[in-house]
């Protein structure tokens, strides 16, 4: 079910965008569970906006693919196929590792000590047993390195993978139940110090497809 959430009014931005990134952040961070069943008048009445920023927003994020609609209007988060886990593990291995090399030339030590702190959030999310904690901070944690990239439209196809995959991480993790944090984000950020792109490569890559590709076991 969707929590109450009412948006406040935005002198710049529509309501249906405020509403469309409302629910993008909330889909991504894993928020809802897969396959989990929404109506575009429970949305809206949770944000207290109309039926038309509703069916707007939801019409934007059915076509990114973080939304599914039937013909008979239903509306859900994707449940994924195995074939679809896999898929998208597989654009993450194509796409991160490439934002990450090219963000290389331009981790700086702040950069650098920024990721590091985001990690030990990661970390005490862990401890918590938050699964959306741990699904928000590890985005927060690659995104940061990703921006460095300065490849905008690279960064948007992850973060469409992203989205897609974002019910689907949060209930992973909470069938884990792991109690410590990504080796593979400790190899990260030792890459970033040592300048090591292959290094960083394999450890990005290792990185965003072990958790998705757990799935499939």
């Amino acid at each position: 079910m969707i929590r109450p959430r009412p948006i406040q009014t935005d002198l710049v931005l529509p309501a249906h965008e405020v509403l469309y990134r409302a629910l993008r952040t909330r889909i991504m961070h894993g928020e809802m569970e897969p396959g989990e069943s929404l109506t575009l008048r429970g949305i809206a009445a949770a944000h207290g906006v109309s039926m038309t920023p509703a069916r707007e927003a939801v019409r934007r994020l059915v076509a990114e693919g973080a939304l599914k609609m039937t013909q008979s209007g239903r509306v859900s988060t994707p449940d994924l196929s195995n074939e679809r886990i896999e898929e998208l593990a597989s654009l993450r291995a194509l796409l991160e590792p490439e934002l990450a090399a090219r963000a290389l030339p331009r981790a700086h030590a702040a950069l650098i000590e920024r990721m590091s702190a985001i990690n030990a959030t990661v970390d005490q999310m862990i401890v918590k047993a938050d699964s959306t904690g741990y699904v928000r901070t590890n985005l927060e944690f690659h995104r940061l390195l990703y921006l460095r990239a300065q490849a905008p439209a690279m960064l948007a196809l992850t973060e469409t993978v992203w989205l897609q995959a974002g019910p689907t991480m949060r209930a992973l993790y909470q069938r884990l139940r792991r109690r410590q944090g990504s080796e593979h984000h400790r190899t990260i950020l030792a890459c970033l110090r040592a300048g090591d792109e292959p290094g960083l490569r394999l450890a990005v890559r290792a990185d965003v497809t072990n958790g998705l590709r757990m799935l499939l076991a």
